[in-house]
């Protein structure tokens, strides 16, 4: 192990491989630390990627140089375009993975990758001078110096495992916790730390399973790869799909948990640390929805070479024996078998509202969190800040100006503007009904809108850039109906004219709603855009109430349109700020001392 890198990553899981492979491929010296070489990329809850929303992400990363969605299509077992009924705006691509194929892939690309070291110890402090990281210590003793920090630790600080009411620590089930990085956050870095929790659900064998009891739910008959760079036919010619099928809960199902609700280490009724709303275990689904009678469990392969099935939807942090009863009493699992029983992790996070769109913490700023540290959950809200984290600990070493990814530009912009704006007192997840720009951040145009980001990052090769640039000028032509000069899909490959045909008719189908979006979005975008300096002194603005002025503080955003979104903030409060602002720029003017 050398004494000195550019950048420190801390963590392997789905965030700290991205920040990782982008620092390295941005030309900088990385170390990855990791707990457990055997266990980068895991996929400890359900074995898939993407979905609503989530799978625009997948394909936003890609556009711009990163990994997931390359990994995904090489480790997928099914493909399916979820919401293909509604409008392209919502079209969200999901795949069921190969979760040890595709831990294996992830793995063997940072072992590849040039100025990546991969380091199996436990870090257990930063070390801090001058308000900035200058080293970092791992558990022998041992000091390794940096320029900048990533921190991307999953549900790993202070992780405690809980099956039923019984606990142990641990950062996953037979995985040790990071047991002292928290206490040098809090005390070196300055960061408040909070308690979530979420839980997993049961791996049943396969051979147990009563499939004529259920429905198959198959994959797409023409899948669509999530990477731009992955050849289509070549692709499909190779992939062998797996289905999945789908079955439901029941009275008995619900009378055996509601029964025993006072057994789960899930806090129904709030509790010290909050469980995700949009993905909650069936013990709050009951309590939430009395009404309903069922939900649906989808039964799920794990891999090519596993008798492992998941069972999404049945989350639960019940008790081993209660979980075989619940199992046993659902359509098709009578007889079902489990090999891995569901337990649920609680574990620390620091609230977003300490770091900036850059996920730079503003105490630290060459310090960058991503990941569930953040208070996010899902592999590819991970992965998508992980992959800006690390770009951002790059640029920051390289004197460079931050990658800020604007709401209009991406999905992975908003993500990132919601948690550091609003914060949050449960995990975020990511829909498509948060953002109003999503008429245009599709998930079929993610390389038209990012792959120049990309490229501008070095992080697109000059192969790569050329057939897109041959795409985008296909796209062009056949919009402006210039057909005659279009190039063969030889010439085109990864991309190809059907694909560019599509995108036209895609584009065609939303110009006049776009245009009408394009419009509100630049009547906002003069305040949206307008800074507001760092030192800006909100007590100063006795208009506003006690409790804005905290939040301001709180949050200091870095825009008019950042303190717009603030919870609780209000109209009537931005054009308060909005006069001030004013009103400083042309006392500055009046000096001679004009603003950019």
């Amino acid at each position: 192990m050398e004494k000195k890198y550019n950048v420190i990553v801390i963590g392997a899981g789905h965030a700290g491989c991205e920040a990782a492979l982008a620092c390295a491929r941005m030309g900088l010296k990385t170390l990855v630390i990791t707990l457990n070489v055997d266990s980068i990329a895991r996929m400890p809850c359900n074995p898939a990627i993407g979905g609503i929303a989530k799978g625009q992400m997948v394909r936003e990363i890609d556009a711009m140089g990163g990994e997931m969605a390359w990994i995904t299509d090489h480790a997928g077992l099914q493909f399916k375009i979820l919401n293909s009924s509604r409008g392209p705006a919502v079209w969200s691509p999901r795949a069921q993975c190969d979760k040890e194929l595709y831990s294996v892939l992830m793995s063997k690309s940072l072992q590849d990758c040039k100025n990546l070291d991969i380091l199996q110890s436990e870090a257990t402090r930063l070390i801090v001078k001058n308000q900035k990281v200058c080293a970092v210590q791992i558990l022998t003793g041992e000091i390794v110096e940096t320029d900048a920090a990533v921190v991307t630790t999953g549900t790993f600080l202070k992780g405690r495992i809980y099956l039923g009411k019984d606990y142990f620590e641990g950062g996953r089930f037979n995985e040790r916790h990071a047991a002292h990085l928290s206490k040098s956050l809090i005390e070196d870095c300055g960061l408040t730390l909070g308690r979530f929790k979420t839980t997993t659900t049961p791996r049943i064998n396969t051979l147990t399973i009563d499939y004529l009891k259920m429905t198959e739910q198959p994959g797409d008959e023409n899948p669509r790869p999530f990477s731009h760079f992955t050849e289509v036919e070549k692709w499909r010619k190779n992939l062998k799909q797996l289905s999945c099928w789908l079955t439901y809960t029941n009275p008995q199902t619900h009378k055996i948990v509601g029964d025993h609700l006072d057994l789960s280490s899930i806090p129904i009724s709030g509790g010290e640390s909050k469980s995700p709303r949009y993905c909650p275990a069936i013990e709050e689904k009951i309590e939430r929805y009395p009404e309903k009678t069922s939900h649906h469990i989808f039964v799920e392969p794990e891999g090519y070479n596993t008798n492992e099935v998941y069972l999404n939807g049945l989350y639960t942090g019940l008790p081993f024996g209660l979980q075989q009863q619940m199992i046993n009493s659902i359509a098709g699992l009578e007889n079902a078998k489990v090999i891995r029983y569901a337990y649920a992790i609680e574990y620390d996070y620091s609230s977003p509202l300490q770091i900036t769109k850059a996920l730079a913490a503003k105490n630290v700023p060459n310090l960058f969190l991503g990941g569930q540290i953040n208070g996010t959950t899902g592999y590819e809200e991970a992965a998508s800040q992980g992959f800006v984290a690390g770009v951002n600990a790059a640029l920051c070493v390289l004197g460079k100006s931050p990658l800020i990814l604007g709401r209009n530009e991406s999905y992975i912009g908003i993500l990132i503007d919601d948690i550091t704006t609003k914060g949050m007192d449960e995990p975020y997840r990511m829909f498509t009904s948060r953002a109003e720009y999503r008429l245009s951040i599709r998930n079929d145009n993610c390389d038209l809108r990012l792959m120049d980001i990309g490229r501008s990052l070095g992080l697109i090769s000059d192969a790569a850039y050329k057939k897109f640039e041959l795409y985008r000028n296909a796209v062009r032509d056949i919009y402006e109906g210039n057909a005659e000069t279009l190039p063969s899909d030889d010439e085109l490959t990864p991309w190809s004219l059907e694909k560019a045909k599509e995108e036209v008719y895609i584009h065609k189908k939303y110009e006049g709603y776009i245009g009408i979006q394009e419009k509100i979005a630049n009547k906002v975008k003069k305040n949206e855009d307008r800074k507001i300096p760092d030192d800006f002194d909100y007590n100063k603005l006795v208009s506003l109430s006690a409790e804005t002025k905290a939040r301001l503080n709180e949050v200091r955003p870095q825009t008019v349109g950042q303190a717009s979104r603030i919870h609780a903030i209000k109209p009537s409060d931005i054009a308060i700020l909005t006069v001030y602002l004013e009103k400083q720029r042309k006392e500055r003017k009046a000096k001679g001392r004009i603003d950019a």
